[in-house]
């Protein structure tokens, strides 16, 4: 009998600022994460903060000798995707640990991604290539959320479980491991408000307009600005995998070839045209980290930033005040639980459509906390 395609989905949803999800529409979750002791490793409370707790640990996974299980990522050059490759070749490590595998009887995972994040054929060559290599199970971000169909029409003919992680499929029937990303959306939508006294222009940079999370976080700010803060505006949604369409425009202005245009001048010049834009919204690490370069060269001091991620570049730049507040998840957890629901796939276990792996809203002021400091990479 076939094995269903199982795309968990880890949807991120707690919280763990004490200050974390405060707004009109979104609830505070403050995460269990508070009360654990200062001792506990960085590892163990991100992996505390998955939910259903089932998926943050190994136990009862007996997997056969020398089985492998494929990841497939958006990136390879990235802290967040560094974070999820890690997080998976943890949870392998203990699996071998557990059943007692060594050497060729080791269960072995890899990570494999694009050179560049918004590359959907190289994702796609590379899940064909992984399908070729028959692994128990496939755990896999697509960056195109209508990608992929006939790849998956072939796991299930082949019996190769898929799991899928960060970003949700239009294919149906697959569980997804996940950010609730419209809640952390709405969260950004939150403390922005909070930023801006609930009145003024925002502004909206987003990091594509194919991925699943990516339209869910856009979602979720929208949905939460009109519904709960009539005076505030979002003047303009920009998407990064449209930059270079844009660049037409933006280079008869600065008198150059459209090819001279970089990234951060095209957004210099959306900030310059938009003087009244009071807040920017960064709705992943790259993305939030090109902002942050457009503002200091701009000298646009006057306008808070929000950004989504956390790794050592924009936690620098948040202790340095050049962005207000990140939206951290759990990229760790994200990867560990990846591989628990691709081994239960592997085994015929039952998987909960839904993996919650948190997220954290973190600020200068809250930082230096020991449950927000381990949640930061």
């Amino acid at each position: 009998m076939k094995k269903k395609i199982a795309v968990m989905a880890v949807m991120l949803c707690a919280a763990v600022s004490t200050a974390a999800c405060a707004g009109k529409g979104t609830s505070d979750k403050d995460s269990v994460v508070l009360g654990q002791e200062e001792e506990e490793s960085a590892d163990q409370t991100k992996l505390n903060m998955i939910q259903p707790q089932a998926y943050s640990t190994v136990e009862g996974l007996n997997l056969e000798k020398g089985s492998y299980i494929s990841i497939i990522g958006k990136s390879e050059d990235s802290e967040y995707w560094d974070e999820v490759k890690r997080g998976a070749e943890d949870a392998v490590e203990q699996l071998n640990e557990a059943l007692g595998y060594s050497g060729r009887d080791e269960i072995k995972v890899t990570y494999n991604a694009p050179g560049h994040e918004g590359d959907v054929d190289e994702q796609i060559n590379i899940l064909d290539e992984e399908l070729d290599r028959y692994p128990v199970a496939v755990g896999i971000a697509v960056i195109d959320k209508t990608a992929c169909e006939v790849q998956f029409d072939l796991a299930t003919e082949n019996n190769i479980p898929v799991v899928g992680m960060d970003s949700p499929s239009d294919y149906p029937g697959l569980m997804l491991v996940s950010t609730n990303n419209q809640e952390a959306g709405a969260t950004a939508a939150d403390k922005m408000a909070g930023l801006l006294n609930e009145q003024g222009e925002v502004l909206l940079f987003i990091q594509d307009n194919i991925s699943g999370s990516a339209k869910q976080r856009e979602a979720g700010m929208i949905s939460q600005f009109q519904s709960q803060y009539p005076n505030i505006t979002v003047s303009g949604i920009y998407y990064m995998d449209e930059l270079d369409s844009m660049k037409e425009g933006t280079a008869e202005k600065l008198g150059k070839a459209a090819e001279d245009v970089t990234d951060e001048e095209l957004i210099q010049q959306i900030l310059a045209e938009h003087p009244n834009a009071k807040g920017c919204i960064g709705a992943n690490e790259e993305t939030t980290k090109m902002l942050i370069d457009a503002c200091e060269a701009s000298e646009s001091d006057d306008i808070r930033l929000i950004g989504f991620d956390g790794g050592e570049t924009l936690t620098e730049a948040l202790e340095d005040g050049k962005v207000d507040g990140l939206i951290v998840q759990n990229p760790y957890g994200m990867g560990y639980a990846t591989v628990v629901a691709a081994a239960r796939s592997a085994l015929d276990m039952a998987n909960e459509a839904n993996v919650d792996t948190g997220y954290a809203w973190v600020t200068q002021d809250n930082m230096e906390e020991t449950a927000i400091k381990n949640m930061l990479y």
